[in-house]
């Protein structure tokens, strides 16, 4: 059997009939596992909270630390979210969009919506043709050299790290997700509506029992710490040197799947909060796979552990990552330009007229 799986992988092309056979036996979804799931995560996330809204008249630094724990909790309730808009997390579908509805309140994103944007997402990661829906806004290097000295600008706030794993998830949460896609059907901007209204419903009775300030305080605060965690994992799991973007001629799905997301090999206490999604690799080969099978998929064969693993210290150099360099096929940094200046010895064109030199 390893020898056939070795097989199956030559370069960066797997077998398509191979792992999807694989894959079928890890694509059941257990109930009892669910169940369990739902109880270790959104029990413990209602007490913390609570202790946090205890903990207003004792400590500002027993605050934090109760908020980094909610909003690690909160990030695994959000995999719950992200499992059942796959339909995956239950075999009744009914059951996914419950569900999913209810952990969508909790971490204020809309379910239809949200699901429909990310099937596009799932759909065309890793394709340079189809950028620009449920993704990271990411440049090649040509496009930005050409591109206006507005949009260079607005592409490295965009990049930024304050802005991106800071400011931009809080915004997104708070107030972008409360706006309906432009593109969205009636289902998806409805969702949205009910989504609002649901919002506000617990914003108002939670407000009523604690106090409106207290209330904002405590949501805003671990909303913007899950916030930050969660951006950072959906950076990193598509965002590293070696990562695969093709063009609609060369663009694979497997491979895509396979090259273009990482498997980010956490810690076993970071793996848990964050519900084996750094196993996502896997995810991306098979959607239909419940975040409580990942691990056992990926571990089962050969195939799928030829996937270079991401250590947690490793990715932190990612951070320095900003555009995807065709030629070279991998991303870089800014710093990656004044390298091209030199290279080029100065002479003058067009793009060495826009080029900046960037320190980050």
């Amino acid at each position: 059997m390893a020898d056939e799986l070795n097989s199956t992988w030559t370069g960066a092309q797997a077998d398509e009939s191979a792992w999807k056979q694989i894959v079928l036996q890890y694509q059941k979804p257990s109930r009892w596992r669910a169940l369990w799931q739902i109880a270790n995560t959104i029990v413990p996330y209602g007490v913390i909270w609570y202790l946090m809204y205890l903990s207003l008249s004792v400590s500002w630094w027993l605050i934090l630390l109760l908020a980094f724990l909610a909003g690690m909790f909160l990030v695994r309730v959000f995999i719950i979210f992200h499992d059942c808009g796959h339909g995956s997390y239950f075999k009744s579908r009914k059951a996914n969009d419950v569900v999913g509805f209810l952990t969508g309140l909790l971490t204020f994103t809309p379910f239809y919506q949200w699901r429909w944007d990310h099937a596009i997402h799932h759909a065309t990661s890793s394709h340079l043709d189809k950028r620009g829906t449920g993704d990271l806004w990411t440049l090649t290097v040509q496009e930005y050299l050409e591109s206006s000295r507005g949009k260079r600008l607005a592409y490295r706030l965009a990049r930024n790290p304050f802005v991106l794993f800071v400011i931009a998830p809080l915004v997104v949460m708070v107030f972008k997700q409360r706006l309906p896609s432009r593109n969205a059907e009636h289902r998806e901007r409805l969702s949205v509506y009910w989504m609002n209204i649901a919002i506000l419903g617990m914003a108002a009775g939670l407000s009523f029992l604690f106090g409106l300030l207290p209330y904002l305080l405590i949501q805003l605060t671990v909303l913007a710490v899950a916030g930050s965690i969660g951006y950072w994992l959906f950076y990193v799991q598509h965002q590293f040197e070696d990562a695969y973007w093709e063009r609609t001629e060369q663009w694979d799905y497997t491979t895509a799947a396979l090259k273009g997301s990482s498997f980010y090999k956490l810690p076993r206490i970071l793996q848990w909060f964050s519900g084996n999604i750094g196993y996502h690799h896997i995810h991306h080969l098979s959607a239909r796979i419940p975040n409580y099978n990942l691990e056992r998929c990926h571990k089962a064969h050969l195939l799928f552990q030829q996937v270079k693993p991401l250590t947690l210290f490793a990715s932190l150099r990612t951070l320095s990552l900003r555009l995807w360099d065709e030629r070279h096929k991998k991303l870089v940094g800014f710093r990656h330009l004044k390298e091209m200046r030199n290279e080029k010895g100065h002479s003058p064109s067009s793009n060495d007229n826009n080029l900046t030199a960037p320190s980050g």
